[in-house]
């Protein structure tokens, strides 16, 4: 969790570019100024400080102060990389790789049935009931867990455990006599050959089952089904949050078209002519475009963003479990914004500009200034700063004043506007890529959930970078679970309509 909830005008705040109002009527100037108000980056220089002092602390912090010419810059970046990862012949060399997903449609409303959903990234897992009926959604579901001998296991033993999880789940809500489609979100590294078919690159989160890295999951799911011999369930679709934020938000927006994930990591995906999906194998009669997973985290990876990379980014690098990897999503995800805060704090009080030069064993401790605390001090009353302070306390920090409470605001609300920044470039070039004039925007995340300023901070830039594009920004609800069982009604519904047309191989065209 990363601190105070949003407001409630989240999901219906849109805008368009040269001010006035936005699709929803919202004044984009005068979100501007609330937002330079409220976020603190403006404030801190109003105060008393003298010259020298605030010059130096100026110097220290202004790399984290990016232009307009430099998020131009990193958006024509991305878009290179995302065309090498989208080509057949540069897509090895390319850092966003652009994972084809084999989805090739967003619900148009008509789906109806019962749709069971899985859900697997981390030690719990859930089965769900997903009942749809036009716009009307309905879900039940159950949690599972997944205990740590099955987690080191073998593969066998996992997907033994997962389909005995699914027929009790079956079992407890009537439905043994019927044939069920599925959806099923795994979160965890894959590579698709098909809409059902997704090999495992990598065991992530504690787990490290045997037998299960470079195979299809799918498959290996139906045999457990199959040894069982009392289920009568068929996967449709795997996929992960990114395509089921985008899922969940297109079955009420037909708009939709691009998802993104903004949270401990971040990821996004959004809707490819077909032609340009080099990568894309199979020739399964279909819409002419399909879902593209970006896998945008590691664009940088190659130097390109080295231009922006400041000393706390390069600390924070080097630090990582990944280091040299994964370099955008270094800028812009929650794991990592309260880090790069710890060490920007850390370099102006050794200067001697910020809490009289005294520091603390938890503040010279990497990871222990968390994200949450950024939300919670930018959330915080600037009169007298009380959440401030006692952060400040717990991590033992003797004498705060209120001057150093604007100095560490300051900080944590330049290093948020460089993140927001930072991703409404990424969203800006993919609305500049698609050319559409209107698109809706799916977004997850704990950190845009969360942070006070985030989604002010974002419509703020993406109106500069994405000029005469209508867009929204809409919170996605459980796109792992009612986007999982979308994706495989959507692919249900095609199959049925190829069937009609005389087409049966269609299993991996949604």
């Amino acid at each position: 969790m990363f601190g105070m909830s949003l407001s409630a005008n989240i999901t219906d705040t849109s805008t368009t570019t040269g001010g006035g109002s936005g699709v929803d009527g919202v004044k984009t100037d005068h979100v501007d100024r609330r937002l330079h108000h409220r976020n603190g980056y403006f404030n801190y220089k109003h105060h008393h400080t003298e010259p020298d002092q605030r010059k130096l602390v100026e110097n220290i912090l202004r790399p984290l102060d990016l232009s307009d010419d430099d998020y131009h810059t990193v958006m024509q970046s991305m878009l290179d990389q995302m065309e090498r990862g989208l080509g057949a012949a540069t897509n090895d060399t390319a850092p966003i790789k652009m994972y084809p997903t084999y989805v090739r449609a967003v619900p148009d409303g008509t789906e109806s049935g019962e749709f069971l959903a899985l859900d697997l990234g981390g030690t719990n897992f859930r089965v769900l009931l997903v009942t749809l009926k036009g716009q009307e959604v309905k879900m039940d579901s159950k949690i599972f867990l997944i205990p740590q001998h099955i987690m080191l296991g073998s593969g066998k033993h996992l997907f033994d455990h997962i389909a005995e999880c699914i027929y009790r789940f079956v079992k407890e809500h009537n439905l043994m006599e019927r044939k069920l489609p599925l959806g099923f979100t795994f979160s965890f590294p894959c590579r698709q050959k098909g809409l059902a078919r997704a090999m495992l690159t990598t065991w992530t989160k504690g787990f490290k089952c045997e037998g299960v890295e470079g195979h299809d999951i799918v498959a290996l799911l139906h045999e457990a089904i199959t040894r069982r011999g009392d289920l009568n369930v068929e996967c449709l679709a795997v996929i992960n949050d990114t395509v089921g934020a985008l899922m969940s938000c297109a079955h009420t927006d037909r708009k939709c078209a691009v998802g993104i994930i903004l949270g401990t990591g971040s990821n996004a995906c959004y809707i490819e002519k077909l032609e340009k999906v080099e990568m894309a194998e199979g020739n399964e009669p279909g819409p002419p475009e399909m879902l593209i997973n970006t896998e945008w985290g590691a664009f940088g990876d190659d130097g390109s963003l080295d231009f922006i990379t400041t000393d706390f980014d390069r600390q924070v690098d080097k630090h990582s479990i990944n280091a040299g990897k994964q370099r955008y999503e270094k800028f812009i995800s929650g794991m990592y914004m309260g880090e790069i805060v710890r060490l920007a704090l850390e370099k102006l009080r050794k200067n001697g500009l910020l809490f009289g030069g005294e520091g603390s064993y938890h503040m010279a401790t990497r990871g222990r200034f968390y994200t949450k605390y950024v939300s919670e001090v930018e959330s915080d009353d600037t009169d007298s700063f009380p959440m401030t302070k006692q952060i400040f306390q717990e991590l033992e920090i003797e004498t705060v004043t209120d001057q150093d409470c604007r100095l560490v605001r300051h900080v944590c609300a330049l290093v948020s506007r460089r993140a927001a920044f930072l991703s409404s470039a990424g969203v800006a070039c993919i609305l500049n890529k698609m050319k559409r004039p209107e698109v809706t925007v799916a977004v997850d995340g704990s950190l845009y959930r969360f942070h006070p300023h985030f989604h002010d901070l974002m419509m703020e830039k993406t109106r500069v970078l994405a000029p005469g594009i209508r867009y929204k920004f809409m919170l996605s609800e459980d796109g792992s679970g009612k986007g999982a069982a979308l994706v495989a009604a959507v692919a249900n519904r095609i199959l049925a309509e190829q069937k009609a047309k005389g087409n049966p191989e269609t299993s991996s065209a949604v």
